[in-house]
């Protein structure tokens, strides 16, 4: 069988897998910086046969593999950009670049989709339809990098698209999945309080920007106790006040800065509207200027209900060596721009575990790493779920 096939050639190919996630670990880069990394890829294509385009969105890069054969065309895609963090693993491959750390898992979703990329290749006149590779730069900062690549035209031609994370907190073995909205949407937001400073001694000849700044910090959160159905998840978050000054100095102006998540794009529409209306509130109350900018970035995550259900049974049906457990993860909070293309085409997201041993630091930590073992179960996994699609027919 073809699978068996595929399997086999993955698996005479694991350490080669290995020896690239570990460079790229080595070689990180920032989003929309991701130059070396994009012409490793393409390095790594040029003598295949198979069809590069390059410089997609940026620095992505579109891999066709083409049986020539009639049939559905399947985009397979990773995200290869990394995080402003500096590493503490003590990994004998840390990064290389000062302040900058894969912290995400990237180099593996590269590693495990380059080295399958090239054995569909190998076995390409024995598939059906066209293989899209899609090797995508910066997810992790918005606009994101597949709103970039849709608009160069990577999806032309795509009937379905398909993705995994690999979830360091997750069990080694465990993939997990959920149907229809599965990530949140998210929003930005900062709130510039202007006030007029002072000193210490004399409050009530200033307007204290640091009280009305606080008193504004509490009454977001009535948005999400009071004025949101909560039934429809939402979170608000104030990560940043930047209120620093003297002890004996009423500071003129403060600025907040937050996140927003939700998965109802009405909601982000009632989330911007109130926000104002505090904001306004806040003015009247204090006497000082509030300054509002709120800025909406990626969309929910959207599994297609269908291509969900046939990938998961594709999975469980092909008894891959390591899958221990197939389970629904329910909602997700964090948010990926892998929504975009979910947003243009059907399309399915699924998470691979990938918990080390001796270690339970999560995403975007200086100390992150994951199995490397969860890079043959992912590989395996999306074969798996590949295979079964091109299979298919379309509706």
């Amino acid at each position: 069988m073809l699978i068996d096939q595929l399997f086999k050639l993955l698996e005479s190919k694991e350490e080669e897998m290995i020896q690239h996630r570990r460079y790229l670990h080595q070689h990180p880069e920032l989003s929309f910086f991701e130059k070396e990394t994009s012409q490793y890829l393409i390095n790594y294509y040029q003598d295949r046969d198979c069809e590069v385009h390059s410089n997609i969105g940026g620095y992505g890069l579109k891999v066709i593999i083409d049986s020539n054969k009639p049939g559905k065309t399947i985009a397979l895609r990773s995200d290869f950009d990394a995080l402003a963090i500096q590493e503490e693993t003590g990994l004998p491959f840390s990064s290389l670049n000062d302040g900058v750390m894969h912290a995400c898992g990237h180099d593996g979703h590269t590693a495990y989709l380059m080295v399958l990329a090239s054995c569909l290749i190998e076995l390409k006149e024995k598939l059906q339809g066209k293989v899209v590779i899609i090797h995508q730069p910066a997810e992790e900062v918005p606009p994101g990098g597949a709103i970039a690549m849709i608009k160069d035209g990577v999806l032309e031609g795509v009937d379905e698209v398909y993705g995994i994370h690999l979830i360091a907190q997750g069990q080694l073995g465990a993939i997990g999945y959920h149907i229809g909205a599965t990530q949140s949407a998210r929003a930005k937001f900062s709130i510039k309080v202007q006030g007029k400073g002072g000193h210490g001694a004399s409050p009530h000849e200033t307007i204290d920007s640091i009280v009305a700044a606080s008193a504004l910090v509490m009454n977001l959160q009535t948005i999400v106790s009071r004025r949101n159905n909560p039934t429809s998840p939402l979170v608000i978050t104030v990560g940043s006040f930047d209120g620093k000054g003297q002890s004996n100095v009423i500071k003129d102006s403060v600025i907040l800065e937050g996140d927003v998540r939700l998965f109802d794009e009405r909601v982000s529409v009632l989330v911007e509207k109130e926000m104002r209306s505090i904001c306004q509130g806040i003015e009247n109350m204090y006497g000082c200027k509030v300054t509002l900018n709120y800025l909406r970035d990626y969309p929910a995550l959207i599994n297609n209900e269908l291509l969900t259900v046939n990938a998961m049974e594709a999975i469980k049906k092909t008894k891959i060596e390591g899958v221990k457990e197939i389970v629904d993860t329910g909602l997700m909070m964090s948010s990926e721009d892998f929504a975009y293309y979910s947003l243009e085409r059907p399309s399915c997201y699924f998470y691979i575990g990938a918990k080390p041993q001796n270690s339970d630091y999560p995403h975007h930590h200086p100390k992150f790493d994951f199995h490397e073992d969860a890079l043959m179960i992912a590989a395996k996994s999306v074969a798996a779920v590949l295979l079964s699609a091109l299979e298919t027919k379309e509706d």
